[in-house]
């Protein structure tokens, strides 16, 4: 995606169907990479096309939405990161931490650049929602046709089900082409595997925000949590 000042390259990288976002400043060149799964990947990347890679920012500190995390800080790449990660154990690397309240955002730049960092835990206690300039990356939060699990270490359900009600109203009062970018390529229950939709077709199709605000039927969503080893 390119045009009004802003590129965007989305990969799909890893066994886990993760999707890397290079957020670029057609301005200035700056750069910043959300959820680096590679390191080594992005700065060839950028070098090649002449980009400056200043930032990383990991919507939450997963190990496979933070595995490039050590190349880009050895590099002398700023790493932001929410402090409320470090209630799951997350020590780093990093060299910058957002401390603003769950459901309340903060500006962060990339070159000319603003981005409102939302902070809408529940998949984890310090996940963020990035949104600006025609997109909104959503990391695990919310992915195209559900939401993240919530029965990780440090997830919480309550969290979630807020974050969301939060995210509807900010989705609802955004334009509707802007494009959705999660933290993973799922599968639809139309068998449709999109990497992005426009806010338009995930307010109409996800069923996780079509559930929040209805306790019952939040609760009653089968993806909230499952019985396999990630959960133990």
């Amino acid at each position: 995606m390119s045009g009004d000042g802003m590129t965007v390259l989305q990969a799909q990288l890893g066994d886990w169907d993760n999707l890397n976002h290079l957020l670029v400043c057609e301005k200035t060149g700056s750069a910043c990479i959300v959820d680096p799964y590679s390191g080594a990947y992005w700065l060839k990347i950028c070098e090649t096309n002449g980009w400056n890679l200043e930032s990383a920012v990991l919507t939450h500190s997963h190990w496979d939405h933070s595995k490039g995390v050590k190349t880009l800080y050895e590099a002398g790449i700023r790493v932001w990161v929410h402090d409320y990660e470090s209630k799951r154990g997350w020590v780093g690397p990093d060299s910058d931490r957002w401390e603003h309240p769950a459901l309340t955002s903060e500006v962060f730049t990339v070159g000319e650049l603003e981005f409102e960092v939302h902070c809408t835990p529940g998949h984890t206690p310090g996940h963020v929602t990035l949104k600006g300039n025609g997109v909104v990356i959503s990391g695990d939060c919310l992915f195209l046709g559900r939401c993240g699990r919530t029965d990780l270490f440090g997830g919480d359900v309550h969290a979630m089900h807020e974050s969301l009600k939060y995210l509807k109203s900010i989705l609802m009062e955004s334009s509707e082409d802007w494009l959705v970018l999660p933290g993973h390529q799922y599968v639809l229950a139309d068998g449709n595997v999109p990497t992005y939709l426009t806010v338009h077709q995930l307010l109409k199709q996800n069923e996780a925000l079509k559930a929040a605000g209805d306790d019952d039927a939040f609760h009653a969503l089968e993806f909230l949590a499952f019985d396999d080893s990630l959960a133990e």
